[in-house]
């Protein structure tokens, strides 16, 4: 049987002999694709650009290979694992390292703004289950305590997604999103032959910072965020189109929205600027009162 106190989690050998004993088959519906790869874990690790003490949330922590690679580097670590085959061997492993705490239980059930609320300064760095990992990482940036970075590990297309900017077809109403709140690097590509069992598609590494360039209230914030998902519904349509009727605003009122924020009605939601979605956000807002 394998000796968890000398298991290498970065193994691709040791990760198949463990998975063979202990009865374990990586679970699609899961997305269980355990990374594998040391450079691609420490690549992950130096994007974190974490430091001795930071607060460090990991979100599907499998089998504990980027838990091992994070708590390396002095950070305490909270892991969360849903699939209770895994949690016993993340408790075997790491449940005597007194900044190791594992949360067992679904992610998508968490309030991300209780973990990250002040006086602790924490970032998220998971390499995120595909089906969720969207829904987790705009759920975490859209909290009321939003983490001060995120790195995360994705598809590559969502990936793109997150970074797209004004003009790319990949733009999307989570790019607005997010890029409002944080700074979106990709850091590298991660071919399927870094984890076991490979996924069919090419992954990501990206990096998100928070900046405060953008600040809004928390009633600015979410009228903004249900603006912007209301644009993009209907992406193929001019916007003035796209938003009518948002806000209950009349076509005449939504037009004078638009020539007060300086934006074309007849463009599309792909093409503004984040600059032009907060004046046109703020205009429907106005509009209202």
């Amino acid at each position: 049987m394998t000796d968890l106190a000398s298991f290498d989690a970065r193994s691709p050998g040791a990760v198949a002999e463990l998975l063979r004993e202990r009865g374990i088959r990586p679970d699609k519906a899961l997305g269980q694709n355990f990374l594998v790869d040391r450079n691609v874990l420490l690549r992950i690790v130096e994007a974190a650009e974490l430091q001795t003490g930071d607060e460090v949330l990991e979100i599907g922590a499998g089998l504990g290979a980027l838990t091992e690679t994070l708590l390396a580097t002095g950070a305490r670590v909270t892991a969360v694992e849903k699939d209770p085959a895994l949690q016993p061997i993340l408790h075997e492993r790491f449940a005597q390292n007194p900044s190791f705490s594992l949360v067992c239980g679904d992610a998508l059930g968490m309030d991300f703004s209780e973990f990250f609320a002040p006086p602790r300064s924490a970032k998220l760095v998971s390499n995120l289950p595909y089906s969720v990992g969207t829904r987790i990482a705009v759920d975490a940036a859209l909290g009321l305590t939003p983490p001060d970075s995120m790195t995360l590990l994705l598809q590559k297309e969502v990936c793109r997604r997150f970074a797209a900017g004004p003009g790319d077809p990949d733009r999307g109403a989570v790019s607005v999103l997010l890029q409002r709140l944080y700074d979106v690097k990709i850091v590298r590509d991660v071919p399927p032959g870094c984890f076991l069992p490979r996924p069919e598609v090419v992954s990501s590494v990206v990096a998100l910072r928070r900046h405060e360039r953008h600040p809004l209230s928390p009633g600015e914030s979410a009228d903004f965020n249900a603006f912007v998902k209301t644009a993009f519904l209907h992406r193929r349509k001019q916007l003035k189109s796209a938003l009518r009727g948002h806000g209950a605003l009349s076509d005449d009122a939504i037009i004078n929205a638009f020539e007060i924020a300086g934006v074309s009605p007849t463009a599309r939601a792909e093409t503004l600027s984040l600059d032009n979605w907060i004046r046109l956000s703020r205009a429907f807002r106005d509009g209202r009162k």
